[in-house]
């Protein structure tokens, strides 16, 4: 009998390859049999990754580019399909988390940055993926949103705006794709830890001043950990498990969804 992988012959394209979430992601995938485009930034942390995910026997390369530069999205994607003849899977996840302030002390060129990297990078990307795959009446999309995208957390106006816009544009996008063989949908992790990305929160609501959280970071992870179900964060490998399941034939009738990576939260 042949040891087959799910993903063998299959190509996947990953933004913000080279962060926790992106890598870990990619890795999995490409122990699944997935080749992997890995897009990022550039330098030495995305050869990092590209060196990670070919560990698993799978042809790997990376790619850097600004998500926010339509046209370079494009030439890019273009230039993947070349390489790889085709994408099959997108994991549109490249983003930023942005400033933490209430809302009329937020700084407006932060919120226009993350609003440019969170929803018209991912736009790009999306739009210029889906042109290929609509070509081949094939493809399958997974958006990386977030639950601030669902719960509207305070301090953090740019973030939470761009995610909603996230979980508006895999719904759109769900039902234009849909005659193509095409679904879109999308994942929305809470807190996720350990790392950089949770302490940051942690210290930079514990700056912003407001009646939710302490003034004190140790206290205010542990408000933030008491406000989950579960009683804990989620790890980062938590999260490419089920970005497989929504790339693969187990949910081959599910279009348009969100999925929160929560812990209850709701």
């Amino acid at each position: 009998m042949t040891d087959t992988k799910r993903f063998d012959g299959k190509v996947t394209l990953v933004t913000g390859a080279a962060g926790n979430i992106g890598l870990a992601t990619a890795e999995r995938l490409a122990a699944s049999g997935s080749a992997i485009a890995l897009l990022d930034l550039g330098g030495a942390k995305l050869d990092d990754a590209v060196a990670k995910v070919a560990r698993a026997g799978v042809t790997a390369r990376g790619y850097a580019c600004d998500v926010t530069d339509a046209a370079q999205v494009q030439e890019i994607v273009d230039r993947v399909v070349a390489d790889f003849g085709r994408i099959d899977f997108l994991f549109n996840n490249a983003g930023y988390q942005g400033a933490f302030a209430p809302v009329h002390a937020y700084p407006a060129e932060d919120f226009s940055r993350v609003m440019t990297i969170n929803v018209c990078g991912a736009f790009h990307v999306l739009q210029a993926v889906a042109r290929h795959m609509v070509g081949r009446n094939f493809g399958r999309i997974v958006n990386t949103a977030s639950m601030a995208g669902v719960g509207g957390p305070p301090n953090m106006a740019g973030y939470a705006a761009s995610k909603f816009a996230i979980v508006g544009l895999t719904q759109t996008a769900s039902k234009d794709l849909a005659p193509y063989n095409i679904r879109v949908n999308a994942i929305s992790p809470a807190f996720m830890g350990p790392g950089f990305m949770w302490d940051r929160q942690v210290e930079l609501q514990a700056k912003a001043g407001s009646q939710y959280f302490s003034s004190d970071p140790k206290v205010v992870a542990e408000q933030m950990i008491n406000s989950v179900p579960m009683r804990r964060y989620g790890d980062i490998t938590e999260i490419p498990g089920v970005v497989e399941f929504l790339l693969g034939d187990d949910s081959s009738y599910m279009t348009g969804v969100n999925l929160p990576i929560a812990g209850g939260i709701l």
